[in-house]
């Protein structure tokens, strides 16, 4: 991933200030320049997204989200539009001080908060509130603007950052806009997409306000965006021996979907072989479910040694159980060798007993296994998700993926990616299971562990909202087989 393109890069708050003073200092573009091309862009994307609109309500904070907030009220006058703009606060310093003049030069009248008589009427409303400049919860004064400007019924365009919400954490502490589009500006922030972030962002766009490539290279990013890639292609003389065996460890008795969905997964993501090993029960069901799926009934370790002496890959997990047989099984695969895909009772076991992997492997928490890795509670691993995700990297020398809305995959030599898609369908049973054999089939396929993370999160994220197509409410783990194929072989999910 090419770490100098803004259209991936995503940044810490305090990163994207420094990259703001160097375009100022070193750049020398005036910072009221750079206010001046953020208020154009934003109201370039009021106007893209809301053509009709004519009247719009502005909402200013003290600093310089709020200068923005000022200089776009300015030019909406400009281009006929009906502006009301109103200020939390009185003061304003530097060029939000500026900012606030322009606009009171150009004919604009500012009202403050506590004089305010009327709601304004409003086709749509603007945040220029605090953007990133509050990680704490706004006061109550505002807090109550928020609330009814989100009750409002109309549209909100939110500058920068939703207001309220923590753009380093994508933690909101207390109120916070809920915006219709965020117009980012410079560089995107990391909380913007992940936690609670994409409840209130919206639709984002980001304008980097025509500022040149070489500022980017003056500061690396936090974390990069996966991007929507495929598999390469095959050679015409590939045959199944070349696309690996991967070896699926669950199902205790009653949990035959797990292991199922997850070897199912694993074939449709291109794994030449793939055997499972599990109850001797669920086998006759497996073999008539799915017969490309070579299935085992082991009832120990010495049934399955010689599964895993055939096996180039394991996942290890869906269904397993934690009792007796689970963990014997568990055991086992661990003390193979092979490289692995740790997830549901394989992460609850290794909570209990912890060790530190030295080959290729992943493990793929939810924030509940996760707390239990870290031995603390989910409220601790959400509040915030990118230091929870590094330090289980880092504790177990694996790559990792901490699960959910904008789920994050980390590497123990610091890497982290932040995948965009995916929808609140894929909260459903099974979806983990499905994970599982994605990412182990593409270690199966010679991929490391980094690149079978990364691609298979966004593979499973991009074919979950394929299927969401038909509607987030009902959809089910299998729903994701058939675009997940085509998806592997860079085809339109939904064609």
């Amino acid at each position: 991933m090419d770490a100098t393109d803004p259209r991936y890069a995503l940044y810490t708050v305090g990163q994207v200030r420094a990259l703001d003073r160097h375009a100022i200092e070193v750049l020398d573009i005036p910072g009221f320049e750079l206010m001046r091309r953020a208020a154009a862009a934003a109201l370039a994307c009021l106007r893209r997204r809301w053509p009709q609109a004519r009247r719009i309500a502005v909402w200013c904070g003290p600093g310089n989200n709020g200068g923005d907030g000022y200089l776009l009220g300015a030019l909406a006058r400009e281009a006929g539009m009906l502006v009301e703009l109103v200020a939390v606060s009185g003061k304003a310093a530097g060029d939000a001080l500026k900012a606030r003049t322009a606009f009171e030069f150009a004919g604009g009248r500012v009202h403050l908060l506590e004089d305010m008589a009327a709601w304004p009427e409003a086709d749509v409303h603007v945040d220029a509130l605090y953007g990133s400049g509050l990680n704490r919860a706004p006061g109550a004064p505002v807090a109550a603007l928020i609330e009814r400007i989100n009750g409002s019924g109309r549209p909100v365009l939110a500058l920068d950052v939703p207001s309220g919400l923590d753009a380093d954490l994508g933690i909101c502490p207390g109120a916070a806009v809920r915006a219709t589009t965020t117009v980012c500006f410079i560089a995107a922030k990391r909380g913007l997409y992940t936690g609670v972030g994409p409840d209130v962002v919206g639709k984002l766009e980001l304008d980097t306000l025509q500022l040149p490539d070489a500022l980017w290279e003056s500061q690396p990013p936090a974390a990069m965006l996966l991007r929507p890639d495929a598999l390469p292609a095959r050679r015409r003389s590939a045959h199944k021996g070349d696309s690996g065996h991967l070896l699926v460890v669950g199902g205790e008795q009653g949990t035959a979907g797990a292991i199922r969905l997850c070897g199912e997964a694993a074939l449709r993501a291109g794994a030449g072989l793939v055997s499972v090993a599990t109850h001797i029960g669920h086998v006759p069901a497996l073999n008539a479910g799915r017969p490309e799926l070579m299935a085992h009934g082991v009832n120990g370790p010495q049934a399955l040694e010689p599964l895993l002496g055939r096996a180039d890959v394991l996942a290890v997990g869906p269904g397993l159980g934690q009792a007796a047989w689970g963990h014997a099984l568990w055991l086992t695969a661990l003390d193979s060798g092979r490289p692995l895909v740790l997830d549901a009772d394989g992460l609850n076991l290794l909570a209990r007993e912890p060790r530190r992997f030295d080959r290729a492997a992943v493990l793929t928490p939810h924030p509940g296994e996760a707390a239990r890795l870290l031995g603390t509670d989910v409220a601790t691993v959400q509040s915030d998700r990118f230091a929870a995700v590094r330090e289980l990297a880092g504790r177990f020398g694996a790559v990792v993926v901490l699960k959910g809305a904008g789920s994050l995959v980390a590497h123990p030599d610091g890497r982290l990616a932040v995948c965009p898609w995916g929808n609140p369908g894929m909260g459903a049973g099974g979806m983990g299971d499905v994970l599982t054999g994605v990412i182990g089939a593409l270690l199966a396929q010679g991929a490391t562990a980094w690149e079978a993370t990364c691609l298979g999160v966004g593979l499973h994220a991009r074919a979950g909202d394929a299927a969401a197509l038909e509607g987030e409410r009902g959809m089910v783990a299998g729903d994701l087989m058939a675009p997940l194929r085509r998806l592997s072989n860079g085809l339109a999910a939904h064609a």
